[in-house]
């Protein structure tokens, strides 16, 4: 039976980053080691209390929990964004009562620690702000060449933004950091909004959930999250939606084959007044520089459903 992949996953944790870690946890083909957290969605500590909850709901208190960046590296950070999430992240769900605190030791650490011990054979998943990761390339750049891969959800490569008409939120967040993380050498897949906004969960689907430990709470949280699409997107037909962004960078590390994926070099605007986050991807057919990334342009969206599917106990 081949191994499965050891994953780390860096989480701001919101609706979208509870299923991506329920889908994680849940996962034969993934071996969580760690998930260390980050400001963006909510505050650092809201997100580590987040964590911390939703692994209490999977049954899943084995996996430690380390806390990371609590700003970005050079901005003043903007704040959570309840009107997307709820006022506790999670669509203001009831969370259980928490048995363990995170560890002691920063997500930086661990994060280099795991690295080192595992060389070749960690993938990150970062699907918050890139801070965490790129505190770990400046303490130590050759770390880029001992990981696996980074799996990213962030970006938007040939689509609109979602805080703006370029950029994503988690390259917005601190495009210095996602700046560095690009530019680090590390073998980068991109999983942008240029798929994520076509894997869409419906509220049709929602109600199917199996009965689980945490159904009641996902189907509250979820909701919640759909209801802020309606209200920022524009939904066609008789069913509202949501995008699952988070749980698509996870499933491209279980299964590769769900996007199809083009290699780019992607750099990262940290000065433009109106397109600061934006990444930028030369897609000309003689690009000044040599790839650095590949970059998600589009997805089996069907089969990605039905990967979640699987994982959480809804019906497509």
């Amino acid at each position: 039976m081949e191994s499965r992949h050891k994953v780390i996953l860096d989480v701001d944790t919101g609706v979208d980053d509870a299923l991506a870690i329920l889908c994680a946890v849940r996962s034969p083909q993934l071996d969580v080691i760690g998930i260390t957290t980050c400001f963006g969605n909510v505050d650092v500590e809201t997100a580590t209390h987040n964590t911390l909850a939703v692994l209490e709901y999977a049954e899943r208190t084995d996996i430690p929990v380390y806390i990371g960046a609590e700003k970005p590296l050079l901005r003043e950070w903007g704040g959570p964004v309840p009107w997307i999430h709820g006022d506790n992240g999670l669509g203001d769900a009831e969370l259980p009562p928490l048995r363990r605190l995170a560890q002691d030791e920063s997500a930086t650490t661990f994060i280099h620690r795991m690295v080192t011990e595992h060389p070749g054979e960690v993938t990150l998943i970062p699907v918050a702000r890139m801070t965490n990761i790129a505190n770990v390339l400046q303490f130590d750049p050759t770390i880029a060449r001992k990981l696996k891969r980074i799996v990213m959800m962030g970006g938007a490569a040939f689509c609109p933004g979602n805080v703006g008409p370029f950029a994503e939120a988690n390259i917005w967040g601190d495009p210095e950091a996602a700046h560095i993380v690009f530019h680090s050498g590390a073998p980068i897949t991109m999983v942008g909004l240029d798929v994520t906004m076509q894997a869409r969960l419906t509220s049709k689907q929602l109600a199917t959930l199996s009965e689980s430990r945490y159904s009641e709470f996902l189907k509250e949280a979820v909701s919640f999250y759909i209801n802020a699409y309606e209200r920022t997107q524009a939904q066609d037909g008789d069913d509202s939606w949501c995008a699952l962004h988070d749980p698509l960078a996870v499933a491209m590390v279980d299964d590769p084959t769900l996007c199809e994926i083009k290699d780019y070099y992607v750099d990262v605007e940290t000065h433009g007044l109106l397109t600061a986050g934006m990444t930028v991807v030369d897609a000309r057919a003689v690009p000044e520089h040599r790839p650095n990334a590949s970059v998600c342009v589009s997805v089996d969206a069907p089969r990605f459903l039905q990967w979640c599917a699987d994982r959480l106990g809804f019906e497509v």
